[in-house]
């Protein structure tokens, strides 16, 4: 084989290369976390009606959802206990806040590398008629296994009108290439109340 031979065969292979790279394009899928789609771990607290339960999600992976003192953590692994031990399970919201059952996963082929999930953030200074606090709305970016399991990015979503893209852009930018424990939360967008509530300390 000559050398000119051995030239082309190399960008033959290359192209082939770039179109598998292609056909491997970024989507979205969808599962729920609603009680109904998941199984309770355990009773409810008889103290304050803590709940925790595991749904299932994509390529293996499930979700845990716990909620205590009105307030959730939402983590992803593969089973119970390593999703419990990442550090989406350590960080809670200092408001009263809830997420939502619908979870958007974002996958290059059929492998999930983040997930995008709307919460509600309680606002204080923003009570309705009968003094509870109205809430507002926000997206999560979480990063997934094989690396460790943390917040990406905080969309406000009523600040911005496309925050759905905007989130799904920070997860195809930013999720891969995260460390968690490192690099701080990216705000995407404008920062409105959302935000503010759910970074306070």
């Amino acid at each position: 084989m000559n050398h000119v031979t051995c030239i082309g065969l190399a960008v033959v292979m290359i192209c082939i290369g770039l179109n598998s790279a292609a056909a491997q394009s970024v989507g979205s899928t969808y599962t729920s976390t609603a009680p109904k789609d998941c199984r309770q771990i355990g009773k409810p607290s008889d103290l304050d009606g803590s709940t925790t339960r595991v749904c299932p999600g994509k390529d293996g992976l499930l979700v845990l959802i716990a909620e205590d003192d009105l307030r959730e953590i939402v983590s992803v692994g593969r089973n119970r206990r390593a999703a419990a031990e990442e550090p989406a399970a350590k960080v809670w919201f200092a408001p009263f806040n809830s997420s939502e059952t619908t979870i958007e996963w974002r996958t290059v082929g059929p492998k999930p590398f983040a997930i995008i999930q709307r919460w509600h953030i309680a606002d204080n200074a923003d009570p309705d008629k009968q003094g509870r606090p109205n809430t507002k709305a926000m997206l999560v970016v979480t990063r997934l296994p094989p690396s460790p399991v943390c917040h990406v990015a905080y969309v406000d979503a009523i600040a911005n009108p496309t925050a759905n893209e905007l989130a799904r852009k920070a997860a195809d930018d930013f999720a891969q290439g995260f460390t968690c424990g490192k690099d701080e939360v990216k705000i995407i967008g404008t920062r409105g109340r959302a935000v503010e509530l759910a970074t306070m300390r």
